[in-house]
C-alpha cells in the first residue's frame, strides 16, 4: 500500500508540476501555490527529487529535438534503458548544476527556487529521506511480520522520479499506437498508460505539446488531467485554453 501511494503521488507532481506546469504552463497559478507544488514535488519525490527548473529547459529540447540526435533522452540512440537513465542523468544535471547552457528560449517563465533547490538537492538531504525510508519499511515489518524481501522495493522509492521518466521516454517512444503523424517516433503506450497518470499518451502529448487533456480519442483517459480540472474549478489553477 505504502508503495502504491508513493508510485501515484510521485507520478502526479511529476506529471503536473513538472511536466505540465514548469515545461509547457498549461496552467497557471499564484506565486505562494507554485511553492507549494514545488515543495509536494520535493515531498512525493523524496530522495528522486528533480529540480523544476532543469527538468523543463530538458524537457523542452526534447520537444524541439524529439528522437534526433540532439534530443536529451530518445531511446533510438541507446541500446537499453539505463544506458538511457545514465546519460539523461549526465544532462540533468549539467542544467541543475548551470554547469550547461544552452540558447535563452528554453530558460523562459521557469519555476525558480534557489534557496529551496539548494536544500532539497543536497546529497545529504537525499541521504535523510532514503534513511526514512528504510526506517519506515523496517518498523512495518518488524510490527507486522512481514518479510524482509518488501525491502526489495525501496531502490525504486529511491529513484522513483527518474524510473517515472524512463518508463515514458523508452515505452512513450518504441511501443504502442499513433493517432497522429508526427516527425517523431511518439506513441501512445495503452493501456499501460494508467500506471503513469496520462504520461504514456507520448503521440497524443507531441502533437498537442499545449494541450493539457493528454487523451484525445473517446476510449483515452487522462486522470491527472481530471485532477487538474477540479484544481481548476476550485480556484487553486487556472487551466489554459487550447483548440485540442
Amino acid at each position: 500500500m505504502i508503495f502504491i501511494f508513493h508510485w501515484f503521488v510521485s507520478v502526479f507532481f511529476q506529471t503536473a508540476f513538472l511536466h505540465r506546469y514548469a515545461s509547457h504552463k498549461m496552467f497557471t497559478t499564484g506565486k505562494l501555490r507554485e511553492k507549494i507544488f514545488h515543495f509536494m514535488t520535493w515531498l512525493s519525490q523524496g530522495p528522486s527529487y528533480l529540480v523544476p527548473r532543469a527538468y523543463a529547459v530538458m524537457h523542452r529540447m526534447h520537444h524541439e529535438f524529439s528522437d534526433t540526435d540532439k534530443d536529451p533522452h530518445s531511446p533510438h540512440f541507446f541500446k537499453d534503458v539505463i544506458s538511457m537513465m545514465v546519460k539523461t542523468k549526465e544532462i540533468y544535471a549539467g542544467f541543475a548544476n548551470d554547469k550547461i547552457s544552452v540558447a535563452s528560449k528554453y530558460y523562459h517563465d521557469l519555476p525558480v527556487w534557489k534557496t529551496f533547490e539548494s536544500f532539497a538537492d543536497h546529497f545529504l538531504t537525499r541521504v535523510g529521506w532514503a534513511i526514512i525510508y528504510i526506517a519506515i519499511y523496517l518498523l512495518l515489518i518488524i510490527k507486522l511480520d512481514l518479510s524482509y524481501f518488501w525491502l526489495l522495493l525501496l531502490p525504486i522509492h529511491f529513484l522513483m522520479g527518474p524510473i517515472h521518466g524512463a518508463i515514458v521516454n523508452w515505452c512513450g517512444h518504441k511501443y504502442g499506437y499513433r493517432n497522429f503523424k508526427s516527425t517523431d517516433e511518439s506513441r501512445n503506450t495503452e493501456p499501460f498508460g494508467i500506471l503513469l497518470m496520462g504520461e504514456l499518451f507520448q503521440n497524443n502529448h507531441h502533437k498537442f505539446p499545449a494541450s493539457a487533456n493528454f487523451a484525445k480519442k473517446w476510449f483515452e483517459f487522462d486522470p491527472t488531467y481530471s485532477i487538474l480540472v477540479v484544481l481548476h474549478y476550485v480556484g487553486i489553477i487556472k487551466l489554459i485554453k487550447t483548440k485540442n
